[in-house]
Parts: C-alpha cells; sequence; structure tokens
C-alpha cells in the first residue's frame, strides 16, 4: 500500500465514507421526516437545517434549494427500488405479484418513507409543484414496467391472452397505492399486506388460463 493510503484521510472516517456524502445522507433523512410530516409546502429549510443540528448556509451548501432536496430524496427511492427489482430477479407474472406483496411488506417498516410517497404525489396535482414531473414520469414508468409484468405472464401461460396489460397494471397500482393510503390514515384498522395479498389472490384467479 502506498504511503499516502496508508493513513485515513482526515476527511473519512472508520468506514470510508466522505464526511461530505455522511452528511448529505442525514440531511436526506431529516428532510424526509420533515417533507412526510409537513408536506412540501408547509417545510422549510430553516427547520430541516435544525433537525440536522447544521446551519442553513450549510445545509444548502449542500442542497441549494427545497425542490432539489425534495427531488434527490424522490430518485434516490426509485433508484432503489430499481436495484431492488433487479436484485429478485426482475420477476414477472405471478412472482412479480408476490414480490409487490413483500414490497409492501417492507413498507409497513418504513412509514417515513411511505409517508412521503404518499404526501408528495397527493400534492404533485397541484399547480407548479416541483415534484409534478417526477410524478408523472414515476407512474408511467412503473406502468410500463407492471404491463411487461403482465405479458411476461401472458408469455409463460399463466394469464389469459384476452386480458389488457397496461389495464390490468393501472389496476395493480391503484390498489397498492389506495390501501398504502388507506393504512397510512388508519394503521389499526387497516392490514396492509393482508389485504393486498387477499387482492393478488382473487386477481390470479381472474387471469389464469382456463379460469
Amino acid at each position: 500500500m502506498p504511503a499516502e493510503e496508508a493513513q485515513a484521510s482526515p476527511a473519512r472516517r472508520a468506514s470510508g465514507y466522505p464526511v461530505g456524502e455522511r452528511t448529505r445522507a442525514r440531511i436526506q433523512g431529516a428532510a424526509l421526516r420533515e417533507f412526510a410530516e409537513y408536506g412540501y409546502r408547509g417545510s422549510t429549510m430553516t427547520r430541516i437545517a435544525e433537525r440536522v443540528g447544521i446551519s442553513e448556509a450549510g445545509l444548502r451548501h449542500h442542497f441549494r434549494s427545497k425542490d432539489e432536496l425534495l427531488i434527490e430524496i424522490l430518485r434516490d427511492r426509485d433508484r432503489a427500488s430499481d436495484r431492488n427489482w433487479e436484485a429478485a430477479g426482475s420477476p414477472v407474472g405471478i412472482a412479480d405479484l408476490e414480490y409487490n406483496a413483500r414490497l409492501l411488506e417492507l413498507n409497513v417498516t418504513v412509514p417515513d418513507l411511505a409517508r412521503l410517497f404518499a404526501v408528495v404525489v397527493g400534492e404533485s396535482v397541484t399547480v407548479e409543484h416541483p415534484a409534478a414531473e417526477w410524478a408523472r414520469e414515476r407512474y408511467r414508468s412503473i406502468g410500463a414496467t407492471m404491463a411487461h409484468s403482465v405479458r411476461g405472464g401472458i408469455a409463460s401461460g399463466q394469464y389469459r391472452a384476452d386480458i389488457d396489460p397496461d389495464r390490468i397494471a393501472r389496476q395493480i397500482i391503484a390498489v397498492m397505492d389506495g390501501l398504502q393510503t388507506q393504512w397510512l390514515l388508519d394503521p389499526e384498522r387497516i392490514d396492509l399486506v393482508a389485504d393486498f395479498q387477499a387482492y393478488v389472490a382473487a386477481l390470479i384467479r381472474d387471469l389464469r388460463v382456463g379460469d
């Protein structure tokens, strides 16, 4: 090992992650909670900085605006979602429905992230919301992915050939998002995972070849 690499840089800790990256991660975590609790409109950079324990100027060194911070959080979420789906083998057909049930089960363990998604998507229908384009692209993207999954089910012989993959995809997404919103509002009454699993079971019966 070269001599200059033998000593850890003061800008890094033992794990090897740069201090700047560590601070950005803390900022995004604090902003996630802020946006989830107050929505985009009600959140402030000042309060986010206070949550992190830095000055607002320090916060703006990493993220110049609230818009930039929100979009980065949403894009990070999308990138993580894509990686998880690919790591699961990019499932299609029934396997993808089962994967989405597991995804909702995971969402139950991270309510702040689920709440952020619900709040931002709801707000994005308002005039000139910074996440409006993200929301439109998000639904187009996951709609295309879900329709691809349904087509995979048809190609594999799991699903009937007379169904409309795009329409089924929109319905699945609507059920997932709708159930998650109801669960966020009334978690003591709504069993998010069980309700989606019941829907999946009924959907599979309806889509199966010969049923």
